[in-house]
């Protein structure tokens, strides 16, 4: 049994400067299967087009930078518990 999780997305090179970030838990013809096109402008930085709605950067040092951001934005639960409301009697009168 392997103690790393199933990774959520996977970065594929599809070429020399040019990748894909793609959310497994879509099937491939599902429009939201693809995150994010990551193209290299230089040895030091990449720039991103979303293809999904995330408030993420458009600019990163690598493309497995952008892989770490979406991965962490992707797997943040958004459910929190209710805030608590203190229980006092009420006031005098």
């Amino acid at each position: 049994m392997s103690d790393v999780p199933d990774p959520r997305c996977a970065l594929r090179r599809v070429s020399r400067s040019e990748w894909v970030i793609s959310d497994l838990r879509y099937p491939p013809d599902d429009s939201r299967h693809a995150v994010a096109r990551v193209y290299e402008l230089d040895d030091t930085e990449v720039e991103v087009v979303w293809l999904r709605d995330l408030p993420l950067a458009t600019r990163y040092g690598s493309a497995l930078a952008v892989l770490d951001d979406v991965q962490r934005m992707l797997s943040v639960s958004r459910a929190t518990r209710p805030v608590a409301i203190p229980h006092l009697p009420p006031p005098p009168a």
